[in-house]
């Protein structure tokens, strides 16, 4: 007898990641929104019946990229400023814009443009730092995006908040709001070192193990932070942060260049995240995340895009590619990052990250059904002897045919299903006109 599921996917290949694959001509079976069997195409067809069976025989399977750092909303400020320091880029031209331009509608937007480019790419769960939080964690649990929604914490006054105080006071509201959501959970974000009191991080310290939150946060972005730090405290950036109780596992440390032993040492010691940024660290030239070395202590290495202000796109499948290359590059071997740890990187090890490793991140029963299919049958990826490598090496956003998120397709044959695309470009371009006169180019 024959059990009635939701939804079956039979695929060319399925990589589950766990365990590592890949699977050929096998079927992923979900119901009420998770992942209840993972088995060969003709098991299935006798084990299970659904009116949604989907198949996908020139395509590869895998779980939904997970995106460990974003800053979503500033995709409205793609391509403002390019081209320089990232002191310079900052100071001179996107801090001034956020001043004039950031609210609740600006977010909103930006948000749904960076959520429709990271579907069509195939993430399905980001981790999101930008003011006015709670639109976008309104934002994204309309569209059916999975987020971890950053709790900005800042000394600066900014357009969502006149203090640290305010910060925390809102930012706990967005916590309790989203509480038990199915797709929206939060976490600390204090922005850097440099713009965050010893006050303010011991406090984020003692509530973050109270609610078992991450804290996500830049840090060791530029040798010119490390050097800044010494000059001024006498201390490295990660030495403080140890020193005030964050170096844990719950700690998401964004970019960390110029590490030195003790750093390595620290960082191994708290069993800290340390999100890889390749293509914004290059461009800004802010520094290489020291990948081999951190990999090599043990600890958990994801990737994330940054912002579309400073990448300049959201691509996970681009930042596979990126990381997988750099690391090559800076360790002089070309067996580092192979492929199929790079797409660790990109899926379980971000979720772990994010405290989410039980829930998403791998292809495996009981886990959310959150997936990427990528359509290989393109000139670009023949002849196929390795479907991993060549996702990594060849597949680019335009591939990805299909995405579920929580057995809910948003992607269906390259075509948004939760976004009038139109109603996007037209509000997009009201920003760019709004936007135009903040030194576009430089």
């Amino acid at each position: 007898m024959t059990r009635q599921v939701d939804t079956i996917i039979s695929a060319r290949y399925i990589v589950p990641v766990i365990p590592a694959g890949p699977l050929e001509n096998h079927a992923l079976v979900i119901h009420q929104g998770r992942i209840l069997d993972l088995l060969p195409d003709a098991e299935a067809r006798e084990k299970y019946a659904t009116s949604n069976w989907q198949q996908r025989p020139h395509h590869t399977l895998i779980p939904g990229l997970v995106n460990a750092h974003t800053h979503l909303a500033m995709t409205l400020f793609r391509g403002i400023a390019d081209d320089l320091p990232l002191e310079e880029w900052l100071r001179e031209h996107i801090w001034p814009a956020e001043q004039e331009w950031v609210g609740p509608d600006f977010v909103r937007d930006g948000t749904e443009l960076a959520l429709a480019e990271m579907i069509r790419g195939g993430t399905t769960c980001a981790s999101d730092m930008y003011f006015f939080p709670e639109v976008t964690a309104g934002t994204a649990a309309s569209m059916g995006m999975r987020m971890v929604v950053g709790m900005p914490i800042i000394e600066l006054e900014t357009a969502w908040a006149k203090s640290a105080e305010e910060c925390f006071a809102k930012g706990l509201e967005v916590h309790d709001a989203y509480r038990g959501h199915p797709l929206i959970s939060t976490a600390f974000a204090p922005h850097a070192p440099y713009t965050v009191s010893d006050e303010s991080l011991s406090r984020i310290s003692k509530l973050a193990n109270e609610l078992e939150l991450p804290v996500h946060m830049h840090l060791h972005e530029t040798a010119r932070e490390v050097d800044e730090a010494v000059q001024s405290t006498g201390e490295r950036p990660v030495a403080r942060l140890h020193r005030l109780g964050l170096m844990s596992r719950q700690l998401v440390a964004v970019h960390m260049t110029c590490l030195d032993d003790a750093d390595l040492t620290m960082a191994s010691e708290g069993n800290i995240s340390v999100v890889h940024c390749p293509e914004s660290n290059m461009k800004l030239a802010s520094g290489t995340c020291q990948a081999s070395a951190l990999r090599d202590r043990g600890i958990n290495l994801c990737l994330g895009t940054d912002g579309a202000a400073s990448n300049n796109d959201l691509s996970m499948l681009g930042e596979m590619r990126s990381a997988a290359l750099l690391g090559k590059l800076t360790s002089g071997d070309a067996a580092a990052f192979p492929a199929a740890q790079i797409l660790e990187m990109a899926t379980l090890n971000g979720a772990r990250a994010l405290g989410m490793e039980d829930q998403i991140g791998s292809l495996e029963p009981g886990k959310w059904a959150d997936i990427c299919c990528v359509d290989m049958h393109a000139l670009h990826l023949q002849p196929l002897y390795d479907p991993i490598s060549q996702l990594v090496y060849c597949a680019e956003d335009s591939d990805v045919s299909d995405v579920w998120i929580g057995g809910s397709q948003l992607l269906e044959n390259r075509r948004l299903l939760n976004l009038n695309e139109k109603s996007l470009f037209e509000k997009t371009a009201r920003w760019a006109e709004r936007l135009s006169g903040f030194g576009i180019n430089g």
